[in-house]
C-alpha cells in the first residue's frame, strides 16, 4: 500500500491517479476528505498533527511526503510513523541552490532506510494565479516579463514520483526536475492565449507592485525570495535538468502543453 500526502494538490491528484491505474492500493491523505475512487482510500490527516496520520501509515510500503508551505514542525515524528516504508520527499530546487534550508531532506535521509528526493523548480500551475485576470480582461500582469525559467508541469513531477514509489532502484537518488526549456512570463501569456484561441495581453509589473500582490497570500520573506528567483535567477535555476527524461524515458512537457490541458480554467 502506498500513501500519498497532499493528495488534493497539483502533484498529489495526478500521482494518486497514476498509482491507482498501475493497480496499486493507495491511501490519499489530505487536510480535507475527498471522494474515494477504485483502489483509493481517502484519509484526513495533517503533518502538523502526526497522530492523525497513524491510521493512514499503517502497513505502508512507500510514502510520498509533501510538506505544506505553512508547516513549522519537525518531520521526525511523521517519519517514525512511516517505519521501514520507502519515502519519496517532494523538496525544492532551492535546497540545491542554497536558497532554502535542507532540514527536511536531512531528516528523511537520516530516518528513512530508503529515500528518494525530488527537487522541482517552478510549477507551470503557478499560472493559475492569472486565471481571473485572463477570464475577465484577457490580460496577465507579472514582473520580469522577459526573464526565463524552465517551469515544470506538475504532471511530470507526479510521474517521476510514481516511478520512485513503484521502483526501489530509485532509492538513494536526488532528482532535479525542470521543464524542457526556459520560458518567460510573456511567453507563458502567449501560450495561454494560443490555447484559448484569443490573444492575452501581457502587462509588466514593477517588483514593488508584484510584492504588494504577493503579500496578500504569502509572508514577506517568501515573497522576497520568490521575487529574487524570478528577477535574478542563478545559472543553476535557469539550467534544464536531464532528470525527468532520465527517469521517464521521455522529455518533460512544455508549458504550452500544460496551458492547452488547462485552458478551461482561463475561459
Amino acid at each position: 500500500m502506498i500513501v500519498v500526502t497532499g493528495a488534493t494538490g497539483n502533484v498529489g491528484q495526478p500521482l494518486v491517479r497514476l498509482l491507482a491505474s498501475a493497480g496499486e492500493k493507495v491511501t490519499a491523505v489530505s487536510r480535507r476528505i475527498v471522494d474515494e475512487s477504485p483502489g483509493v482510500i481517502a484519509r484526513q490527516g495533517d503533518l502538523s498533527e502526526p497522530e492523525t496520520l497513524r491510521p493512514a501509515f499503517e502497513g505502508a510500503s512507500a510514502v510520498f511526503l509533501l510538506v505544506p508551505g505553512d508547516f513549522r514542525g519537525a518531520l521526525e515524528p511523521v517519519l517514525a510513523l512511516a517505519g521501514d516504508a520507502r519515502v519519496v520527499l517532494l523538496s525544492s530546487q532551492g535546497v540545491g541552490t542554497g536558497r532554502h534550508p535542507a532540514v527536511f531532506e536531512e531528516a528523511v535521509r537520516g530516518r528513512s532506510p530508503q529515500w528518494t528526493v525530488l527537487r522541482p523548480g517552478g510549477f507551470a500551475s503557478n499560472a493559475f494565479q492569472w486565471a481571473e485576470s485572463v477570464r475577465t480582461r484577457r490580460t496577465i500582469a507579472a514582473p520580469f516579463g522577459d526573464v526565463a525559467l524552465p517551469v515544470l508541469d506538475p504532471a511530470d513531477i507526479a510521474a517521476v514520483a510514481a516511478a520512485a514509489l513503484l521502483d526501489p532502484s530509485h532509492a538513494g537518488h536526488t532528482y532535479e526536475l525542470t521543464g524542457p526549456a526556459p520560458v518567460t512570463p510573456r511567453e507563458q501569456a502567449a501560450a495561454i492565449g494560443e490555447a484559448l484561441g484569443e490573444p492575452v495581453d501581457f502587462v509588466s509589473q514593477t517588483r514593488e507592485e508584484a510584492r504588494a500582490v504577493m503579500l496578500g497570500f504569502m509572508p514577506p520573506e517568501v515573497a522576497d525570495a520568490t521575487l529574487d528567483i524570478l528577477g535574478a535567477p542563478t545559472a543553476a535555476e535557469q539550467r534544464v535538468s536531464p532528470d525527468v527524461e532520465k527517469v521517464l524515458g521521455r522529455p518533460p512537457r512544455p508549458f504550452a502543453d500544460w496551458a492547452s490541458r488547462f485552458a478551461g480554467a482561463f475561459k
